[in-house]
This record gives structure tokens, C-alpha cells and sequence, in this order.
């Protein structure tokens, strides 16, 4: 039979073997010997036709209907191979991998935010306000004074000392707003790129002892010194004043251009390296001045502080679309570190999973480094270093367009001593400083240098990497080796786009798209139609969105990563 040739088995029908061979125990009568030729043919056609029957429908037992040959010959079957490597499948993971790992950074935010954060809670000493002598105040600002504080008694001493800190040798900031924010930024910094920041060690809040309101937040950062990069370029010897602080000894130069230029690119390297470090993990400062950088005496290096501006974009802390915390000194042109039609932060799962898209969308660092070519314009130009005389600046370069080139053309001519050499310092080696200072301050943050860029910048090759870490050192050259193909890399993907945007190629530039936003559709192409209404309503789903979650964020009375910060 044709069944025998595909090794099928005649027992897809239960109990039928069993069956005949129980009929055949049985002693057969006359009767059933006279009528067995005729049963014997009658059971042939009906296991036959059952068989053929099963066979059409493909319904039975496995072994019936596939070729898989009997039980007992079911494990010499072709097993699985395992896992196929192909080329598409190495492509996707490439790319999960380097989106989880991009600026700022999926996965290393997950593994901050629900494991690092969370030991840090277990394992750190609590303090109180009673544990601190407040002593010679610091600073003061708008959200809370800074003071140089003592320890009370021997049991705050042994918890500061767990932490490496000497006693008395701590600084104290009380906040009554955005001290949770500070704490916050403070922790996250630690914990990604101390070295960027002054090095902090607790943060708690307590209720107030007298008068209304809530509660105060406390800062404990580790005494590393008091002088700011303000008070420093307010005297009439810098930069000499830190050359002997970051250098640690005189240069084998005479006093001039040369000498000043070489101190203010160590100082521009270590503030760079500060700032990348924050980008990198996702924070932008948002207030980046003179008096926001302090010279830590311990390090040799300047490190930024005041964090209570800063937005964690990452998570969506301290980030509301249509707010902005900023000096109007040093603020960039557009005020936002991103577009105001962004949304609120969701959740923090989604809003760390969709942050290195907004990240390249926005480019939110380019706002701190605008504030930073100001800094660098100031250490060049001491005529610049008043804050009378820097609004003035402010308010030519807006008349200018923000463009440099346009502003030097207009005082040059007419400059006094200070600002010629300020533009001899910038002149040096062929104008490489002027070159870099021009890339960081630009009126659209997309054509402004990030800072890693900036760090491989030839106008810090001649100058060396000294005071550098060995990572560091690694960092750098890596990048710098690297950046030439970045950069082609990014000039390919834009002409691409620019290619496909354009009409030759049968698409709509981009003014196009905006006019096609804010006009209805009309009789005429079915493709400009279609487009049109999608654009709309694009527009509409994006405002619908906004206001629902600016609608939630009002109606939220308590801050969600405040009650991971310790009580009394």
C-alpha cells in the first residue's frame, strides 16, 4: 500500500490492536468460522478507508499525519541548532546596544536609578541640623546661604570621618527651595562623574522649628576651598593668581600673551572636562558663571557647583517645557535648553527609555556651552569681566545677529589696549582660540561644539594633557582619533536628508512643511492634502499632550524623588 511507503502507522484508532487480539483468544464457533472470510474483508476496507480518510483532513495524532517515523525512532529526528547569527540580527543588536548606551544613557540610568541609588539609602550615616555649628558664611543666593560649618560632637565627627572628611572641614548649604532638586543633582553626580563637581556627601530635610512653611533642606559638601573663578579673574593678576594653583609651579616663560594663553587653556580644559562629564550623564546646569566655579585646593582643578537649576533629562527632573531658571548674563539665545512643544516627563521608566531621542533632537548642552565661551571670552578680555561691561557686550552681539565675526568687525577699530590683547591672546597659533570661541558661542545651539568636541579641539594640542588622568588621557584620544569619522559620518546623514527633503527629489523642504502646518487644505494635489491634514493634526495630538500633563503636573503637590531623601 501507498500508506506502507510513507511509514505510517495503522494505530491512530485506540484500543484496534488490542481489540483483534482479544478476538483472536477466543475460541471460534461454527458461526464465526463460516462468517470469517466475510469479516476479515469488511475490517480490511474500513481500516482502509479511515486511513485515507485521516490522511485528507490531516487530522490525527502527529506520527499519523507528519513524516516523523515511529516512537521509537523519534530521536533521530534533525535537532535545533541553537541560535543563527546573521548578518541583520548582529545589526539590530548593535544598534539596541548603542541606543541603550547613548547620551544620557538608558541602561546606565536604570542600573543608577534602582541600584546604586537604592544600596547608597542603605548603607549611608544619617545626620541632623544639631550635629553642624554653622560658622563663616560663603555665599548667599536666591534658594539658600552656604556656610563653612564645625561639628557639634564626637558622633557627627566618627560619621564624617567614615566618609573621609577631617572635622570642621565641611561646608552646609539650608535651602527652602530646590534644595530637593540640589540633593537630588548632588547624589546623581557623585555617584556618575564626581570629579566634575564639589564632592558632596549627605543631603536630609527637616521640618522648620519656627514660623510657617515646609521643610528645610541640608547639604553637606566636603571644605575644598573658597575661592570662585569670579574672585579670581576680579583681580588685577589674572590669570598669574592660579597659575601656581593648577600648574603647580611658574612656567619657564616671561610674562605676556603666550604665558596668559597656556593658563587660560588649562582652565578652559578642566572646565570642559566638568561639563562633559554632566552631559554625559545626562544633566544640564543651566547656570553655568564665574561664581559657579569653585578651585578645589585637594584636586589642583576647578569643579562646578550649585546644582539647584539643573535639569536631570534623563528622568525628566527639574524640566518643565515652558519654564526656564537661568542668568540673563550668561544665558544662551534661546533661553529653553528644548523645545517648548516637548512634553512634560512621563513616567520615569519611559521617559529614561525615549531621553537619548530628545537628547539628539534638542541637543540641551549646547546651552552650557554658550555660557562657557562667554567665561572664555572673559579670561581673554578683562575689559569684559564687570557685569556692566559684559550686558553691553550682550546687547552689541544682539545687534550683531550673535555673530563674533560681525561684532569684531565693529570694536576692533576703535579698541582700547585691553580688548587688542584680548584679540592677540585669541590670534595665537593662527587663530585657533578665536576659531574654538566662535564654534561655542552661535545663535542656533545646534551649530555650537559639545564638549567633547571642544576637547579635541586643536587649540588644546600644543598646550598637552597635563593634569590629566590616565582614563582621561584615553578618553581624549580616543575621541580625537574617532571625531574625523563622526564628523563624515554626520555630514553623509545630512545630506541624505537634505536630499530627501528637497523638490528635485520629489519631497517638500522644510519651508514647505511649515506653510503646509499652517494652512488648510485646498483642491488640488491629493499628496499635499494628505499631508497637510496629518501635519495638523500632528499639531493638535502634540498640544492635547501638553496641556494634559501640565494639567497633572499643577495639580501634583508633592515631588515623587523627594521621599528619597532622608528625615530627621
Amino acid at each position: 500500500m501507498a500508506a506502507s511507503g510513507l511509514g505510517l502507522s495503522t494505530s491512530f484508532l485506540p484500543g484496534h490492536d488490542t481489540l483483534l487480539r482479544r478476538r483472536r483468544r477466543r475460541p471460534a464457533g461454527p458461526a464465526a468460522a463460516s462468517f470469517r472470510p466475510v469479516t476479515a474483508e469488511l475490517g480490511g476496507v474500513a481500516t482502509e478507508l479511515g486511513r485515507n480518510l485521516v490522511e485528507a483532513v490531516g487530522v490525527g495524532l502527529p506520527c499519523t499525519v507528519m513524516q516523523c517515523g515511529d516512537v521509537i525512532y523519534r530521536s533521530t529526528l534533525p535537532q535545533n541548532d541553537g541560535l543563527t547569527i546573521t548578518a541583520p540580527g548582529v545589526a539590530l543588536a548593535l544598534s539596541a546596544v548603542s541606543y541603550l548606551w547613548a547620551t544620557p544613557g538608558v541602561a546606565p540610568g536604570f542600573f543608577d536609578m534602582f541600584v546604586l541609588a537604592f544600596a547608597e539609602r542603605l548603607f549611608r550615616p544619617t545626620f541632623r541640623k544639631d550635629d553642624f555649628v554653622l560658622g563663616k558664611k560663603l555665599g548667599e543666593g536666591a534658594f539658600g546661604v552656604v556656610c563653612k560649618a564645625s561639628l557639634a560632637n564626637p558622633e557627627a565627627a566618627e560619621k564624617v570621618k567614615a566618609n573621609g572628611v577631617m572635622q570642621g572641614d565641611v561646608v552646609v548649604k539650608k535651602a527652602t527651595e530646590y534644595g530637593a532638586v540640589e540633593i537630588w543633582m548632588n547624589e546623581r553626580v557623585r555617584r556618575a562623574c564626581a570629579s566634575s563637581c564639589a564632592d558632596f556627601l549627605y543631603g536630609f530635610r527637616e521640618s522648620k522649628s519656627k514660623g510657617k512653611g515646609a521643610e528645610e533642606y541640608w547639604l553637606i559638601w566636603r571644605f575644598e576651598g573658597e575661592d570662585t573663578l569670579y574672585d579670581l579673574m576680579q583681580s588685577k593678576e589674572f590669570p598669574y593668581n592660579v597659575e601656581t594653583k593648577i600648574l603647580g609651579d611658574v612656567q619657564d616663560l616671561p610674562k605676556g600673551i603666550a604665558r596668559e594663553n597656556k593658563i587660560i587653556q588649562t582652565v578652559m580644559r578642566q572646565l570642559l572636562f566638568a561639563l562633559d562629564g554632566l552631559h554625559s550623564t545626562g544633566i544640564v546646569h543651566r547656570d553655568i558663571k564665574p561664581q559657579n566655579v569653585i578651585f578645589s585646593e585637594g584636586s589642583r582643578t576647578f569643579k562646578i557647583i550649585d546644582l539647584g537649576a539643573a535639569a536631570d533629562l534623563r528622568v525628566g527632573i527639574n524640566y518643565i517645557p515652558k519654564e526656564f531658571l537661568l542668568d540673563p548674563r550668561y544665558a544662551a539665545p534661546e533661553q529653553y535648553i528644548m523645545s517648548t512643544q516637548t512634553p512634560s516627563a512621563p513616567s520615569v521608566p519611559v521617559a529614561t527609555t525615549l531621553s537619548p531621542v530628545l537628547w539628539q533632537l534638542n541637543l540641551p548642552d549646547r546651552f552650557d556651552i554658550y555660557s562657557l565661551g562667554l567665561i572664555f571670552l572673559q579670561m581673554a578680555f578683562p575689559s569684559l569681566r564687570t557685569d556692566s561691561n559684559l550686558i553691553q557686550f550682550n546687547r552689541q552681539l544682539k545687534r550683531c545677529d550673535y555673530d563674533l565675526e560681525a561684532w569684531r568687525n565693529l570694536v576692533e577699530p576703535r579698541a582700547n589696549a585691553e580688548l587688542r590683547r584680548g584679540f592677540d591672546i585669541m590670534d595665537l597659533d593662527d587663530g585657533i582660540g578665536w576659531e574654538l570661541l566662535t564654534s561655542m558661542v552661535r545663535y542656533k545651539a545646534r551649530q555650537r561644539i559639545s564638549a567633547k568636541a571642544a576637547l579635541a579641539h586643536p587649540y588644546f594640542n600644543r598646550e598637552g594633557l597635563l593634569g590629566l588622568s590616565v582614563m582621561q588621557n584615553v578618553q581624549l584620544q580616543l575621541f580625537r582619533a574617532t571625531q574625523k569619522d563622526y564628523s563624515e559620518l554626520a555630514r553623509w546623514v545630512v545630506g541624505l536628508m537634505a536630499k530627501s527633503g528637497t523638490e528635485d527629489a520629489g519631497g517638500f523642504t522644510e519651508a514647505q512643511l511649515q506653510e503646509l502646518r499652517e494652512i488648510k487644505p485646498k483642491k488640488g494635489s491629493a499628496q499635499r492634502n494628505v499631508l497637510a491634514s496629518v501635519l495638523r493634526v500632528q499639531r493638535k495630538i502634540v498640544k492635547t499632550i501638553n496641556e494634559s500633563m501640565d494639567e497633572l503636573a499643577s495639580q501634583r503637590k508633592s515631588i515623587w524623588w523627594s521621599r528619597w531623601i532622608p528625615r530627621e
